[in-house]
């Protein structure tokens, strides 16, 4: 048995490292996931991004930013989209002469104006074959696009266009848009900005008559992300090496030009790292994106109505010293974008946006660290999660894993409120998830296959409620062995040679059986841990292997229990048998060697020590006594308080030197109708040990005259009568010594 129970603590260490080890393998492959970014997770990852921008975000935003729309009711007063190009002359006009900063277009020019009278006459003589003369008209307004044209050198206006990222043949003979001037600082092994950027050769530009007089333009482009939200956009778009601009950016340059240097770019190893306008550093993601710290859903900024400003119904004052953004919310001409806090948030405001940000310095940040403290949160809150689950049960599992995601949860919020910067507490707290559930799992189908195992193992030396309590808490098993304080019971039935010599031996073995299984049924359920039958004899013990608490007074109402049932069982037994059984119990606790007895390989898990010995001597002494049941003085230090005692003798028995106090009990149904009867022993007993014995022999011989059946009373009353004739010695302790067993 001894190699069962070896191989079962080897179970219980490998177990613990397996679950070290699937938590650790979880953690490499969640750490791989993040490495290699599969777009589901990245999703999911971007949600949780929404959840604590959307708890989070600034409303405070610039007053230095608004958009003129063209909106229903432009459209209403001046008619249908697109208008005359005149009219878009008017309107910026308008808007510069009120003082705006910037007036930035987020409208593509890329078509002549088919509304402009040289156009008309054109496309009559086309296809009409008919010249038409416009009379009155003067030449300056015959060709509308030359109208803007010449108004665009005239003001700090910054048109729109478009790259196209679709795969094309790339566009020949263009008039590009201004690029941007910039001074690249790059750290060493760094290469130039355009390699780390989006790049495309294919644009959509303006008219070319707007490009040649020098009027700035900026992209109008923006990129969603996997999901479709716009959380970030480049500032910065490469083609054919050069830089161009966003169109936020461009503005916000026009606005401020002669009064700041030319924008800076640092680039390190990894990518671009940040630009400087002014003296605002605007830190990037190394593809040269900018994370949008939006100010709430659609217009949050403010809206002046395109058509009021050329009935001029707008005070000067709600443009002057604003960068304007110039766009439409009509129907159907609405450009919409999905962000973290509106589904359905204009184009014009992703500008402003941006604008508003720089301005206010308030701009989220993601270093290019950031990825690498995700990946060593990753590593160590599963590190973390591996062991402890391997380590501890599931009760303190839990709130250690909800702790630690609850940390990375309001870590990441922390350091987004108060830092401006974005760490992901995402696949951390996927790690804790993938970690508590599977090894939990694993922990119980291994829990469960080593219950199975210890049950198998373990049942046929203990009794079956002892293996199931072991088997739920395993960690409290010792069997190399201890010394403890043990509450032992000894049963034996009286003159079983003789009863059984009127028996078949098929008679005697079911008798026993008949016997035996209840009584066991009583010590297991008043936790006590059935030892072995020595022949018609129980032995068994409290408080080992497993602890527990006043193991004495359990030990004693299971006694009284057996003594209480023996009535009805013999009630069966004469009509099944034809006899009658009759029990003595010695109860005794103290110290004892419990754990693994006998040879390597036969042994028993039993318990040891001259404590044992005491008990089985105290069974043996009921018989003469006349009681079924002796107990020793220890047992009775934790006794219940409506137990009876009754005090037998001090005896010193066969084996020992030490004199020893046995007593008797009774159940409270039974102690009731003696209380009078125990009151005159105890009076006649105290005489006895006084050396009343006259006085004594008394007390006993009342007893005995009214309780004839009580054997005590009447070995007291020869006692008492013996020594009346033969008085002890001065040195007389009370003791009655016994040589027999």
């Amino acid at each position: 048995m001894l190699r069962i129970f070896s191989t079962l603590a080897k179970v219980f260490r490998k177990t613990d490292r397996t679950i070290i080890v699937t938590g650790l393998a979880i953690t490499l492959l969640t750490a791989g996931i993040y490495v290699f970014e599969p777009a589901y997770l990245n999703i999911l990852n971007y949600k949780l991004y929404d959840a604590v921008f959307q708890k989070i975000y600034s409303k405070t935003r610039s007053d230095a930013v608004a958009i003129v729309d063209i909106d229903e009711y432009s459209l209403e007063k001046f008619g249908q989209w697109p208008w005359p190009r005149y009219r878009v002359a008017l309107l910026l006009q308008k808007i510069n002469m009120a003082g705006a900063l910037a007036v930035g277009a987020d409208i593509l020019f890329a078509e002549p104006d088919g509304a402009s009278p040289v156009v008309l006459q054109r496309s009559f003589k086309k296809d009409l074959h008919i010249d038409v003369e416009f009379s009155g008209m003067p030449e300056g307004l015959m060709d509308n696009d030359q109208l803007m044209a010449t108004l665009l050198q005239q003001g700090p206006y910054v048109l729109g266009y478009s790259f196209i990222f679709e795969k094309k043949e790339t566009q020949k003979e263009l008039f590009l848009p201004p690029d941007l001037k910039a001074v690249e600082i790059r750290a060493p092994g760094a290469k130039p900005a355009y390699h780390y950027l989006f790049n495309t050769p294919n644009l959509i530009p303006p008219l070319p008559i707007f490009l040649e007089r020098g009027t700035r333009a900026g992209y109008m482009n923006t990129i969603t992300d996997l999901d479709g939200v716009l959380r970030r956009t480049p500032l910065i778009i490469s083609r054919d090496g050069k830089l161009y601009p966003q169109l936020a950016l461009a503005t916000l340059l026009t606005a401020f030009q002669g009064k700041i240097p030319d924008p800076v770019i640092k680039i390190t190893k990894g990518g671009i790292e940040s630009i400087k306008i002014g003296n605002t550093v605007i830190p990037l993601q190394s593809n040269g994106a900018m994370l949008l710290n939006y100010r709430g859903p659609s217009q949050t900024f403010p809206y002046i109505s395109a058509g009021k400003i050329l009935e001029d119904k707008i005070s000067a004052q709600e443009l002057q010293g604003k960068i304007i953004f110039l766009g439409t919310s009509a129907a159907g001409l609405k450009d919409i974008r999905n962000s973290p806090l509106d589904q359905f948030f204009p184009g014009f405001e992703v500008h402003a946006t941006i604008v508003d940000n720089i301005l206010t310095n308030d701009i989220i940040q993601r270093p290019d660290w950031v990825p690498g403290l995700e990946l060593v949160s990753i590593l160590l809150w599963g590190g973390i999660t591996s062991l402890f689950i391997g380590w501890a049960g599931a009760a303190l599992t839990l709130p250690v894993t909800v702790f630690l995601g609850v940390g990375a949860w309001y870590g990441s919020m922390w350091t987004f409120d108060h830092l401006n910067m974005w760490v992901s507490p995402f696949f951390s707290m996927l790690v804790l998830i993938l970690n508590f559930s599977i090894l939990n799992m694993q922990k119980f189908w291994i829990s469960e296959k080593k219950k199975q195992f210890f049950r198998s193992a373990f049942s046929k030396y203990v009794s079956k409620a002892v293996v199931d309590q072991l088997a739920e808490n395993p960690e409290k098993l010792c069997l190399e062995g201890e010394e403890k304080e043990i509450s032992i019971l000894f049963s034996d039935i009286r003159g079983f040679t003789t009863l059984s010599e009127h028996l078949t031996p098929s008679q005697v073995t079911l008798l026993l059986h008949d016997y035996f299984t209840p009584v066991t049924r009583i010590i297991i359920n008043h936790q006590g841990t059935h030892d072995k039958f020595i022949g018609d004899a129980v032995m068994c013990f409290w408080n080992a292997p497993l602890d527990v608490a006043h193991h004495e007074n359990l030990a004693i109402i299971s006694a009284l229990e057996i003594i209480g049932l023996l009535p009805d069982l013999n009630k069966g037994f004469e009509k099944k048998y034809g006899v009658r059984l009759e029990i003595g119990i010695g109860l005794h606790s103290g110290l004892c060697r419990v754990g693994n007895m006998g040879a390597e390989d036969i042994f028993d898990y039993t318990i040891i020590g001259d404590n044992v010995n005491l008990a089985s001597r105290l069974e043996s002494l009921s018989k003469f006594y006349g009681v079924q049941l002796i107990v020793s003085e220890t047992m009775l230090k934790n006794c219940s308080e409506d137990i009876l005692i009754q005090e037998l003798d001090r005896v010193r028995v066969k084996g020992k030197n030490e004199p020893v106090h046995i007593f008797t009990v009774y159940s409270p149904l039974d102690g009731n109708d003696r209380q009078k009867e125990i009151q005159d022993y105890t009076t006649g007993l105290n005489c006895y040990k006084k050396r009343s014995f006259s006085e004594g022999e008394r007390y006993f011989s009342e007893l005995y005259a009214r309780y004839p059946h009580q054997k005590l009373y009447s070995m007291y009353q020869e006692r008492c009568a013996f020594f009346i004739n033969n008085p002890p010695d001065e040195n007389w302790d009370g003791v009655f010594i016994h040589t027999s067993k």
